[in-house]
């Protein structure tokens, strides 16, 4: 292995399904070492936050001996969970995680008993979903009150992880500005926990954590780890701050996703407050925003249709009236918890490449419907998109984003971009410069671009269509 230009420094994902560990050379963005492990989910959605840890630190051992001489850490993990502590920073219970939707009859609630949609878009910037923290909290304590009486701590999953990492105790934790905007109970106005929220569902503000600002450190490594005792902790932050990181995102370069969920998402210098609820007003990781809509049902879904029909992911073919809806977990945007999937239009004729093409296309099409919404005003309609997550390396998945968009598409190829985003973190800490433009330096957003292609504007009708029509439908219980 050729020595390092410059520092090493640690990014670390801790998303749904695993932990990856990146150590990054500060001065090139070279990738050095690479580890990971997986996690165990739940059918209902829920995880041990334990095991996060055991991941960690065993993607770490895989680093072998640059993890050992890195300066510097960062976390980023996927946002919205509840991990609830006890008095000794242990779990009470499983973390329910982000695409649990258990919580939409206490969603419905909140978002009715404290002035409706405009209250939560214009105190926290977005309408909460299902898999807002906030709607968790309510669940809990609500159908576990145990439980809930038991915690003494209440952390987002990179929060814990920086915790352990640090060896702070239930008292003492910390957060960031990015992942505390997707919580449901951070008020984006004033940049600080919302005690008419936190009073509403019953949650002391003594039990969240501080928000550190963008450049300071959460902490040091603690001893005993596979780590230099000592080195800088950066805030860390969530998954999806954290590719913005990565890619060293600036304004009105829209982002497409493509994973156990899809997003789009684009840096901005204004807040959004979207009353329809479709966009979500995050924070970024720095000092702007990150106004972002996601959809439950994406690589999972379609895998699931492939398997049903006995193909491959790759196996779609052209033509056909077939409109899927594959709403597998209920869905986010549009915001339908409790919808199943829908078939519709098949005749003798339809293949079952064609409806695999219709799946991707129902997948692909709720997130470009709040892509203009997503963008400013201002921004170029010609500006590539910059399509990541697994998905991004499948033929089928860029192909129908490109006809269902008609714009280019760029995808870039450094990989890892949530490890990478928190890499860059840890070395913006370290260097004392601004996150975004060290991975601007690391050249990590460049890659082939596609062109543009003509957009299938019959496909795109066939969808709203269909989605107006059973809207009654997909929304029952």
């Amino acid at each position: 292995m050729a020595a390092p230009d410059g520092p090493l420094v640690i990014g670390v994902d801790s998303s749904t399904q695993s932990t990856k560990v990146l150590v990054v050379d500060t001065a090139t963005g070279r990738v050095v070492a690479r580890g990971s492990a997986p996690h165990q989910v739940t059918e209902e959605h829920d995880s041990d936050p334990e095991q996060w840890w055991e991941a960690l630190l065993t993607a770490v051992e895989q680093c072998g001996a640059p993890a050992r001489e890195a300066a510097a850490v960062a976390v980023a993990g996927q946002q919205h969970g509840l991990v609830t502590l006890n008095g000794e920073g242990r779990p009470v219970r499983n973390a329910l995680l982000w695409n649990d939707t258990r919580s939409a009859p206490q969603r419905d609630r909140l978002v009715a008993e404290l002035g409706g949609p405009a209250f939560w878009a214009r105190r926290i910037g977005s309408v909460p979903a299902t898999s807002f923290t906030v709607t968790k909290w309510a669940w809990l304590r609500e159908n576990e009150p145990e439980a809930a009486a038991a915690t003494r701590a209440v952390r987002l999953p990179h929060d814990y992880l920086t915790g352990r990492l640090t060896g702070q105790g239930a008292a003492e934790g910390t957060t960031d500005r990015g992942d505390a905007s997707g919580s449901g109970w951070w008020n984006g106005e004033t940049e600080s926990y919302d005690e008419e929220i936190l009073a509403h569902v019953g949650l002391d503000p003594k039990l969240l954590p501080r928000v550190v600002a963008s450049g300071e450190a959460a902490g040091t490594v603690r001893s005993g780890l596979p780590l230099p005792e000592g080195i800088l902790v950066a805030g860390g932050t969530g998954d999806n701050m954290a590719g913005a990181l990565g890619l060293g995102l600036g304004p009105g370069r829209p982002v497409l996703s493509l994973g156990t969920s899809g997003t789009v998402y684009a840096v901005s210098g204004r807040r959004s407050t979207d009353e329809s609820g479709v966009v979500a007003g995050f924070a970024d990781a720095t000092h702007g925003w990150l106004p972002l809509a996601c959809t439950l049902n994406c690589t999972l879904a379609i895998d699931r249709f492939a398997a049903l029909l006995g193909l491959d992911r790759e196996g779609v073919a052209p033509g056909g009236s077939a409109v899927v809806l594959p709403f597998l977990d209920g869905e986010r945007t549009p915001d339908l918890p409790y919808a199943t999937g829908l078939v519709h239009g098949l005749r003798h004729d339809t293949t079952g490449g064609q409806l695999l093409q219709a799946a991707y296309d129902g997948a692909v099409f709720a997130l470009l419907q709040a892509l203009d919404l997503v963008l400013d005003a201002d921004a170029d309609p010609d500006e590539p998109i910059l399509l990541i997550g697994g998905g991004a390396r499948g033929t089928a998945w860029r192909e129908t984003v490109r006809r269902l968009s008609g714009r280019p598409v760029r995808v870039p190829r450094a990989q890892e971009l949530v490890a990478l985003g928190a890499a860059a973190q840890a070395a913006g800490l370290l260097l004392g410069r601004d996150p975004a433009a060290v991975a601007r330096d690391w050249d990590t957003a460049a890659g082939p671009d596609l062109p543009a292609v003509p957009r299938d504007e019959a496909a795109l009708e066939r969808l709203a269509a269909t989605l107006t029509d059973a809207g009654a439908l997909l929304r029952r219980r």
